[in-house]
C-alpha cells in the first residue's frame, strides 16, 4: 500500500530486504536529512527554504487526505518525519503510525501513538484520529519551522512554561511574534509572510477538529489564497464563543496536555527505522 502513494513530496518506497535476522524497507537517500535535524544545523535555513518546506510538506500531505485511494492518516506529522532531499525539497516520511482510513469512515479509532506537543487534544483525550489530527500536527510543525524549537523541548529551550502552541497564541494577542522567530535567521525574514503563516497555524490548531481547515485549504492559503477571509470568519467565530463564556483552545489544550495521565503512552513512537 505504501508503494502506491507516489508523489513528489512523498517519500517512495523502492522495494524491501528480508532476511532470516532481518526486514528492511528500502527508499532513496535524503542527503539533508530531516527538518528536525537540519534546523539545528549551520548555516540555517533561509525563510525561503522554509516557506518551500511548509509548502512542499502540505502538498504532501493533501495528496495522501484527499488524492490517495484509500487515504491514508499519517498520524505523527512533525520535524522529524518531513525529509529534505538534495534541493532541501519536503518530503513527507516515516508511515510507521500510518492508518489506512476506507471512504466510508470519518475516523479511525486506536491506542493514542504520535508524539507529544503534535498530538490533537481530541486524539489525546479519545483515541479517534482523522485527516484533523494530522492538519494540527502540521500546525505545530509550521511553529517549528519559524521558530527553530522542537515543541517537545519547547519550555527547555525558552524557560517558558506550558506548551509551544499556548505561548505563540499568546505572542499573537501581544504582536510580538518576532519573539518566535528562530535567531539564527538574524532577523532575515518577512514580517507580512511570518504574520500570515502563524495565522495558518493557529487555524490549523483549533481546539475543535471541524473548525480547523483540509490540507487543500492549507494548501491554498500558505499559496496566498483565501488566508484573510478564513482568519477573519474564524475571528468571528471565537468572539462568539467567548461572549457566551466558552474555556478559549488554549486553555483547553493546556488542560489536556497538563495532564500526565494521558500522556503515557504519547511517547516518540515513530515506526521502525
Amino acid at each position: 500500500m505504501i508503494s502506491l502513494a507516489v508523489h513528489r513530496n512523498l517519500l517512495r518506497l523502492h522495494g524491501f530486504c528480508m532476511t532470516t535476522t532481518e526486514r528492511l524497507l528500502v527508499y532513496p537517500y535524503m542527503s539533508n536529512g530531516s527538518v528536525a535535524t537540519r534546523l539545528k544545523a549551520k548555516p540555517a535555513l533561509d525563510w525561503g527554504t522554509r516557506k518551500r518546506i511548509a509548502l512542499g510538506a502540505a502538498r504532501g500531505l493533501l495528496y495522501l487526505h484527499e488524492q490517495c485511494d484509500p487515504k491514508i492518516i499519517h498520524r505523527d506529522v512533525k520535524a522529524a518525519n518531513i525529509l529534505l532531499d538534495d534541493y532541501c525539497e519536503a518530503v513527507v516520511g516515516d508511515f510507521g503510525l500510518a492508518k489506512l482510513l476506507d471512504h466510508r469512515d470519518s475516523h479511525v479509532t486506536t491506542a493514542v501513538r504520535g508524539t507529544v506537543g503534535h498530538i490533537a487534544p481530541e486524539y489525546l483525550s479519545t483515541g479517534q484520529s482523522s485527516e484533523k489530527t494530522d492538519v494540527f500536527g502540521f500546525g505545530i510543525l509550521l511553529l517549528e519551522l519559524i521558530s527553530g524549537l522542537r515543541a517537545l523541548e519547547f519550555g527547555k529551550s525558552t524557560n517558558q512554561k506550558g506548551a509551544l502552541l499556548d505561548w505563540v497564541k499568546k505572542i499573537h494577542l501581544e504582536k510580538k511574534l518576532e519573539l518566535l522567530v528562530d535567531k539564527d535567521l538574524k532577523n532575515n525574514f518577512d514580517r507580512i509572510e511570518l504574520e500570515e503563516i502563524v495565522q495558518v497555524a493557529l487555524l490549523c490548531t483549533q481546539n475543535l477538529p471541524s473548525h480547523r481547515p483540509k490540507m487543500s485549504e492549507v494548501v491554498r492559503m500558505l499559496e496566498g489564497d483565501r488566508l484573510a477571509e478564513k482568519w477573519e470568519a474564524s475571528q468571528r467565530a471565537e468572539e462568539s464563543r467567548s461572549r457566551a463564556n466558552e474555556f478559549s483552545s488554549s486553555e483547553r489544550y493546556s488542560d489536556l496536555t497538563d495532564d500526565s495521565s494521558l500522556l503515557v503512552q504519547a511517547m516518540e513512537l515513530s515506526g521502525p527505522r
